[in-house]
């Protein structure tokens, strides 16, 4: 019941590397949220998150929306995370076709139609549409997860996202490359 074993650490100098990428890829979809924001195109109804929500907040559509195994999953993962003194918050839950179609749309007019593919799912192909996927942070939550999460079923399921965790019959799968490759 555990996902794969961690991968080796790597040198110093492909750390900073992967933590540049990180920096790089982490603010992108908190831009495209923002602009939904400020066009006023998004609700909470929607799904829409201005700011990271606690796991436990049942007056928030992306959590409520979530599927109940999901969110009891993440609920039981945030208080052992909190345990260990790691703080656990849903930065993307639940999402509207809308939404996804709006954060696709974003994606393509900053990076391009190819590249928006491995960063945003489409709305037919999102695990958010159907509540079945979370986001989850800060970094220190992810790399509890990551460490932990098969221990509940939670399980990575793009390389390129630290963050984006869905409920797996265990073991938990390698994870794939990125959003294309689902």
């Amino acid at each position: 019941m555990t996902c794969p074993a961690p991968r080796p650490r790597l040198p110093w100098r492909a750390g900073v590397g992967a933590a540049a990428a990180l920096a790089v890829a982490v603010p992108t979809y908190t831009a495209f949220a923002q602009d939904a924001s400020a066009a006023g195109a998004l609700t909470a109804a929607d799904g829409y998150l201005a700011e990271p929500v606690s796991p436990f907040d049942d007056d928030h559509p992306a959590i409520t929306g979530l599927d109940p195994a999901l969110r009891d999953a993440v609920r039981k993962a945030a208080v052992d995370a909190r345990g260990d003194g790691v703080t656990l918050v849903i930065n993307s839950g639940w999402r509207s076709r809308d939404h996804q179609e709006h954060l696709l749309k974003e994606a393509v007019a900053e990076h391009g139609p190819e590249e928006a593919r491995r960063l945003v799912n489409t709305p037919d192909r999102s695990t958010h549409v159907t509540g079945d996927a979370v986001d989850v942070g800060p970094v220190d939550a992810d790399r509890w997860l990551q460490r932990h999460g098969a221990a509940y079923g939670l399980c990575q399921i793009y390389a390129n996202e630290i963050w984006h965790f869905e409920l797996r019959s265990q073991p938990c799968p390698p994870p794939l490359p990125d959003a294309s490759a689902s």
